[in-house]
């Protein structure tokens, strides 16, 4: 794991001052590092009834992608208001500054669908949180939310249902 965990780079001060950036895009350039980061956490979930990833705007498009391909199955899109076509489920929910707002269609699952959350990064837990409403309520189960990387300082996982949180890197 140190491996990946090294190819993420620091970019301080970034969005702003006091703030060190995990910035994801190294690993995700580099094609073998990338490649094994998906083999390692779809390892986990293979023999496991999975019926869609979900995976959260914008950055867990790319992880949940590639997550419900290598698994055989479907992937549903968490997005920021108006992105959606269809009639949507919405969430408000706080963050450190504000609020934010997610929509995912109303369709998106059979009644007692099986689904892995998949982002890249779990820093305050505040999104996917809210994710976790979105889906349960749409009547799917959230087996687990998955991530390539958690932020351990900031105790997102607190925020989420306890015992369905992966994270293949530590910070």
């Amino acid at each position: 794991m140190e491996e990946l965990k090294n190819i993420i780079r620091d970019i301080p001060d970034f969005p702003k001052k006091g703030i060190i950036f995990k910035d994801i895009t190294t690993l995700l350039s580099d094609a073998r590092s990338f490649h094994r980061m998906i083999d390692l956490i779809a390892h986990r979930y293979v023999g496991q009834k999975i019926d869609q990833i979900v995976g959260v705007e914008a950055r867990g498009f790319v992880l949940g992608s590639a997550l419900a391909y290598k698994l055989g199955v479907g992937v549903t899109l968490v997005r920021k208001p108006g992105k959606l076509p269809s009639k949507v489920r919405q969430i408000t929910y706080d963050l450190e500054y504000g609020t934010d707002t997610l929509e995912i269609h109303e369709d998106a699952f059979n009644k007692g669908d099986k689904v892995i959350i998949a982002d890249d990064l779990l820093a305050t837990g505040g999104t996917v949180s809210a994710v976790v409403k979105l889906v349960e309520e749409l009547g799917a189960e959230v087996v687990e939310c998955a991530f390539m990387a958690e932020l351990d300082f900031l105790e997102g996982r607190k925020r989420l249902p306890e015992g369905k949180i992966f994270s293949l890197l530590n910070f």
